[in-house]
């Protein structure tokens, strides 16, 4: 945060020097806060938050006492006199993870209100009403909404179907539409990987990982026959994709490591609720209730592979002989004092041609739209099944991706150049793809 400019220090509130003109308790003003379960009350309102101020506490061990107007309260008593802008940063647990917490900017707010009151232990504390400014876009009321519908408090408006998978999927995938009174896409056979393809020019299965009832890493370290395959390192780090190459190499079938091994990404199924939606003007579209941190896998394009030449009338093609735009990705050791693995080179080169078609069967990458500037970015996988290599796409994220924010990726040119027009309206739209 501090980065970026919203947040500086390791306290929940950041503080200015101003000039005081002789007011002693105005030489620092608040311009931002941090709100968390430590300070804030616990309605969650998405339009105000109560702060609690600080001292009085025996979190040092010592004697519990009044709060009182000094230090860091000085700050936001200066804001509430002087009805001065605050920053307010929201703070939740992250679900996905044990010990994360997320960071939710919510943009600015104005202290209304400020009061005593008796705290739990029996002593004074100070309260302050901040207030959010209007006419700014939603954030953390997006969080609390999206909250209600996975609690069943509310109903997500516009719903039309709960599950659009019909239980295929480990993770409930809803249909909505809030544009229109169209019921929902054209019918397909819902399916949750790709008909495999063979690759007859990788060699077959020869070592399989000895990394037995365990993940791959765990304790075989780099003698791990799948580890050397992708160039002595496994590609996933905490679930994050960190190697991007020509082909990412995963265990099969015939490795003895457990279900849910490290190096067993695509096979785990979805991670992320996610919500297929009607958009203004590129049909259906796709888009994740959760936060999607950059690197993580968002889904695989399932469907049936066909001939190279037979996606003419097809708008849901995956290509990968198409002419893609290049970009950095690769996670770089030297940055932090590792030890460099081989280089991988950020222009990819598909070991073998994979046109997929999800027209007739198909699941929620099928949904996702073209943009000149994606949030999503596809892989080439490969994994043993019955002793063959098969090739596979999976998706990840491209950037840290906010909930309810569609997700898209470049479906590439073919080597004539684009067919279709583009709706992405983005800074660095080419006008076609296709």
């Amino acid at each position: 945060m501090g980065l970026v400019g919203l947040h500086s220090g390791t306290i929940d509130m950041d503080f200015i020097g101003v000039e005081d003109h002789g007011d002693e308790e105005g030489k620092q003003i608040a311009v931002s806060v941090i709100s968390s379960r430590k300070n804030a009350d616990k309605t969650e309102d998405p339009d105000s938050l109560i702060f609690t101020g600080f001292g009085g506490t025996d979190m040092y061990h010592g004697q519990p006492c009044n709060q009182k107007l000094e230090r860091l309260n000085i700050p936001l008593e200066a804001a509430f006199r002087k009805k001065s802008i605050v920053r307010v940063v929201r703070c939740m647990k992250d679900e996905k993870r044990t010990n994360g917490n997320i960071y939710i900017y919510d943009g600015t707010y104005m202290i209304t209100n400020r009061w005593e009151e008796e705290g739990q232990n029996g002593f004074i504390v100070f309260k302050f009403k901040l207030v959010r400014e209007p006419d700014q876009k939603p954030a953390f009321g997006i969080w609390k909404s999206i909250q209600n519908w996975r609690n069943g408090l509310s109903i997500r408006p516009g719903l039309i179907f709960e599950d659009l998978s019909n239980g295929a999927e480990n993770l409930k995938v809803c249909l909505v539409n809030e544009v229109d009174k169209e019921n929902g896409p054209a019918l397909f056979r819902y399916v949750t990987s790709l008909i495999h393809e063979v690759i007859n020019n990788i060699p077959s299965m020869v070592d399989r990982c000895a990394c037995g009832r365990r993940s791959c890493g765990s304790k075989h370290g780099n003698n791990c026959a799948c580890i050397q395959r992708n160039l002595g390192g496994l590609p996933y780090v905490d679930g994050v994709l960190v190697t991007r190459g020509p082909t990412v190499f995963e265990c099969g079938e015939s490795c003895p490591c457990f279900a849910k091994c490290k190096n067993k990404m695509i096979q785990t199924g979805l991670k992320f609720n996610f919500e297929v939606f009607k958009t203004m003007d590129c049909g259906w579209g796709l888009r994740s209730w959760d936060p999607i941190r950059a690197g993580s896998f968002i889904c695989e394009y399932a469907g049936e592979i066909i001939p190279k030449g037979n996606e003419e009338e097809d708008d849901y093609i995956f290509d990968s002989s198409r002419v893609y735009n290049s970009f950095q990705w690769n996670y770089e050791p030297e940055l932090v004092g590792e030890d460099a693995i081989n280089k991988v080179p950020e222009k990819l080169s598909v070991s073998s041609s994979l046109v997929i078609s999800a027209k007739k069967s198909g699941n929620v990458a099928r949904f996702m739209n073209h943009s000149c500037s994606p949030n999503v970015f596809w892989q080439s996988i490969a994994r043993e099944q019955n002793g063959l290599w098969c090739l596979y796409i999976g998706f990840f994220a491209m950037k840290h991706i906010p909930p309810l924010t569609e997700l898209r990726y470049d479906y590439g040119k073919s080597r004539g150049g684009g067919k279709k027009m583009c709706l992405c309206r983005t800074k660095k739209c080419c006008g076609s793809f296709g």
